[in-house]
This record gives structure tokens, C-alpha cells and sequence, in this order.
């Protein structure tokens, strides 16, 4: 019985580059891009130390009307670039490189990771770490950026109601605060935590 034989055609010529092809149908989108992208970053702290973590992007730009797409594997290697190390001031470098890498008009970068302080028991003296949700989200257009940091400070206070009717021992409260800052200048992390656990009963 005759062997079949498949044959197999190479193309000599360059693969077209659908993405950059003209778009007639003149429709600007305002966001393409990836989501729940988890990335190995290495985040600095006040201390002048890193913080090795997994934090998850989302990256998005503006699609002019006259493109039919954006390169998607590029901004993973935008991550890959800053992977030494992201703080909120590295951050704004990335925005900026998103805009200019994918030759948009407008991007926006978001990521979110668990951030760890060492903290000391009040009575033990016991130290463990606490940890922290922080989000760094910012927008770039033109040349014009803008960024937020979003932290959830888990906290203790103290129940009024407890305190009003006991004479000792009353019972704390476990919440949630979540800030969110637009500063102009750079600010720590670490600062937005201090205000917020000042604030607190313990």
C-alpha cells in the first residue's frame, strides 16, 4: 500500500501585521488590554528594602480609530522591564512607558498586591507581620499622568457601647479602612498606614 505524502509549503513572504492594518470603519475604542495578569514585582519600602510579591495588572490603552488592534504580548514585557523593582514612584515611569511602547493616545495601569510591615504586640512584644492590600492605579494622557494608591488597614477600635456600659473590659472592634489617595507629591506607603493606624484604638 503507497505511503500518503503530505506536502508542506513555507511562505517566503512576511506575516501580514493584521494590528497595525488600516481601519476603516473609523471607531475609537477607549480601553484594550489585558486583565488578572499575575506578575512576579519586587516592591521598595521606606526602609530602602524590597518586598518580594505576586501582584495582579491590569493594563489597557487607547485604540485609535484607524488601528484594528494592540500588540497584547507587549505589555507583558513592559512588566518584565520593571520587575527589578515597582515603587509609587517607578510606577508613573511605567504608565508613561505603556502609553509610548503601544503608541497610544491615553493607558492605565492598575495593580494590586498584599504589602507586609513587622508589627510588636502591645503587651507580649510579640513581632509578626501584618499584611496590607495596596493598589496603585494611574492614568496617563499625552503627557499628563495621574495616580491613586488604594490601602486597606485592618484596624481595632474600641465598642462604644461596650465601654458605656462596663466598667472594665470592653470588647474591641475588627473593621476595614480603606483610603485612597491622589497626591501630587510622592508619598510612602507606609505613611498612608501611619495615619490610618493613629486613628485606631490599638
Amino acid at each position: 500500500m503507497p505511503k500518503a505524502e503530505i506536502a508542506l509549503t513555507q511562505s517566503t513572504g512576511d506575516i501580514a501585521d493584521v494590528q497595525n492594518s488600516p481601519d476603516s470603519r473609523n471607531l475609537t475604542i477607549d480601553k484594550v488590554g489585558v486583565k488578572d495578569v499575575r506578575h512576579p514585582v519586587r516592591i521598595q519600602d521606606r526602609s530602602g528594602s524590597e518586598q518580594h510579591t505576586i501582584a495582579t495588572f491590569n493594563m489597557y490603552v487607547e485604540l485609535p480609530h484607524n488601528f484594528k488592534g494592540t500588540h497584547m504580548s507587549r505589555f507583558v514585557e513592559i512588566l518584565s522591564n520593571h520587575e527589578r523593582e515597582i515603587s509609587v514612584r517607578s510606577f508613573r515611569a511605567m504608565l508613561q512607558e505603556t502609553r509610548e511602547h503601544l503608541d497610544a493616545g491615553t493607558g492605565h495601569v492598575q495593580m494590586t498586591f498584599p504589602f507586609f510591615l513587622e508589627k510588636t504586640a502591645p503587651i507580649t512584644g510579640v513581632k509578626s507581620l501584618m499584611d496590607y492590600q495596596v493598589t496603585l492605579m494611574g492614568e496617563i494622557v499625552g503627557n499628563t499622568v495621574s495616580t491613586e494608591v488604594r490601602v486597606v488597614v485592618p484596624v481595632t477600635s474600641l465598642c462604644p457601647c461596650s465601654k458605656q456600659i462596663s466598667e472594665y473590659g470592653a470588647h474591641n472592634q475588627r473593621s476595614h479602612v480603606t483610603v485612597s489617595v491622589k497626591a501630587s507629591a510622592f508619598i510612602w506607603i507606609e505613611e498612608i498606614i501611619d495615619i490610618v493606624e493613629k486613628e485606631a484604638s490599638c
